[in-house]
């Protein structure tokens, strides 16, 4: 099966699967970050987040980042997988691996992407709260508001 290096989907991700596919003989380093919805922010009990993306443009960002990392860290491959919909407390939401021939490159680059996807990607996450509130967090450094 050829595995997707970039993914948008609403299943639960599959990081094992990933890692086999970062399988290569000329790395020798492998780093993969996940991502996972956490039960609290900002002193709320969160019971499960919700991502919302402009798929078609998450999808074409996710390309174009993937292709400035592998240049840019010198990495021998890079996987980003990001999911949307529910996703429930102790899930991922985001997985990146990259390999490279040494570790500082990997680690460079997954920092970098992870930090780039979060604040650049039109993803958005909703979180649900214990007390039957819910919010959209982390979304006005995408789009500030001129008030």
């Amino acid at each position: 099966m050829n595995f997707p290096k970039i993914l948008l989907t609403p299943q639960p991700l599959q990081v094992e699967e990933l890692r086999n596919a970062l399988k290569n003989p000329t790395a020798g380093a492998v780093v993969i970050f996940e991502g996972r919805a956490r039960n609290h922010h900002d002193g709320k009990t969160v019971t499960k987040l919700f991502y919302e993306a402009y798929e078609s443009k998450a999808l074409e960002m996710l390309q174009i980042l993937r292709a400035e990392a592998l240049e840019r860290h010198q990495l021998a491959d890079c996987i980003l997988h990001h999911r949307i919909g529910e996703v429930p407390i102790t899930e991922t939401s985001v997985v990146i691996g990259c390999t490279s021939t040494h570790r500082r490159e990997s680690f460079q680059a997954t920092i970098w992407l992870m930090d780039t996807i979060k604040h650049q990607l039109p993803i958005w996450k909703k979180e649900f709260y214990e007390d039957q509130t819910s919010a959209w967090v982390e979304c006005e450094h995408r789009y500030p508001s001129n008030s």
